[in-house]
């Protein structure tokens, strides 16, 4: 695989809120780091400013093992083996006395118990880390004392504030509300849910944006990014769950596709829910194309009768016929070409045949695999 970014730039991220979903940023930060990026600063809002946090403690060890080992518990004042009953049967499965002694041990004072989530920080914010850090980190956050967005230079933070600044950029509607510093605050989602601008403020020319499709304000929307500024962006295509449904399963998973998500980014990696490494020209998967026509027929068996198919000869009624009709079958953009046909092409086959997801596949991989299932129907090469 050939790096389609220049790891010569320094480079800020940017972490969207997202309650459970964040643990996709870390499966991210891990492809980043692994091919060596250079990361100058981070801002984050919400689970984007403890994720910042272990980003800018580089301590991706510890951001694994919390994430992998996610459950309700770990930021709730909750039963996980009754929360797992409520998602599996629904409240009718619980007895009464059950289902209202969990409610309101999870509800007390007027909103959830998040006490699990502060004695995680406790644990695992080390301040005196993040402030000998080479890296920024900002994070976003709402005053309702004040009525306003107060955004946080965290590192220049007093002493002793760092963990109460993580907890005042997350303070999701509905928790249980403690005062911070003497002020109360509210999520910082509410207002500015992708910080882009804590970091072109500040002078960053290259940043990256790890979605969440968050609930909250994408600022973005109504700010002018100045234009020696490139703004790359990493996002998921597949659901990534409630954003307050802290399971393992669920936050393993989204780590995974974060992961390979990044390697997407990072190395231009083709295709929908496949990773294609497909780095040539459009002329050179024409040609692939053209020499395992017998690949494509066999994708068009349920659109054309047996008897039409010896009347597909000549390469103009692939160009100008059978070749639109797939692109439009397979919904590719109007601007599609012949690489994006062919990588479509192959992620139907890669689909009918089960094939690992979560793998990086050159277009000779999944080839060999139809060859193998379709031997006997297949000339290819």
């Amino acid at each position: 695989m050939k790096l389609r970014i220049d790891l010569e730039k320094e480079y800020g991220i940017v972490l969207e809120g997202g309650g459970a979903r964040g643990a996709y940023q870390i499966g991210v930060w891990k492809a980043l780091r692994e091919a060596g990026m250079k990361i100058k600063g981070v801002a984050g809002t919400s689970v984007g400013a403890l994720n910042g946090a272990l980003i800018c403690m580089d301590d991706l060890g510890k951001a694994e093992e919390i994430w992998g080992n996610m459950t309700y518990s770990t930021v709730f004042n909750v039963d996980d083996s009754m929360i797992g009953k409520l998602k599996k049967f629904g409240v009718r499965s619980m007895k009464v006395t059950d289902a209202a002694a969990e409610f309101r041990r999870l509800f007390s004072d007027r909103g959830l118990d998040i006490a699990p989530l502060k004695k995680l920080l406790e644990e695992t914010v080390d301040e005196e880390r993040i402030r000998r850090s080479p890296r920024d980190f900002c994070a976003a956050s709402f005053s309702v004392t004040d009525r306003k967005e107060e955004d946080f230079d965290v590192k220049a933070a007093p002493p002793g504030t760092i963990k109460d600044i993580m907890m005042a950029s997350a303070y999701f509607p509905g928790f249980k509300q403690e005062k911070l510093g003497g002020k109360t605050y509210l999520d910082g989602g509410s207002v500015n849910n992708v910080p882009v601008d804590l970091l072109t403020d500040r002078g960053y020319k290259d940043i990256i944006v790890i979605r969440l499709y968050g609930i909250g304000v994408d600022r973005r929307r109504f700010m002018d990014i100045p234009e020696d500024v490139t703004v790359h962006e990493i996002a998921p295509r597949r659901n990534l769950g409630g954003i307050l449904e802290f399971d393992s399963a669920r936050t393993r998973k989204n780590m995974k596709l974060g992961y390979f998500d990044g390697l997407r980014f990072l190395y231009g990696l083709c295709g929908r829910k496949y990773y294609l490494d497909m780095p040539y020209s459009e002329a050179y998967y024409f040609g692939r194309i053209m020499s395992e026509l017998d690949m494509f027929k066999e994708w068009l068996r349920p659109y054309v009768k047996e008897h039409e198919f010896a009347k597909l000869t000549g390469y103009r009624v692939y160009t100008e016929k059978i070749f639109p009709f797939l692109a439009r079958k397979l919904r590719l953009q109007p601007e599609w070409d012949y690489r994006d046909l062919y990588g479509a092409v192959l992620e139907v086959f890669a689909k009918k045949m089960q094939m690992e997801v979560y793998e990086v596949y050159t277009p000779d991989d999944i080839v060999g695999k139809i060859h193998e299932l379709f031997s006997d129907r297949l000339t290819i090469g």
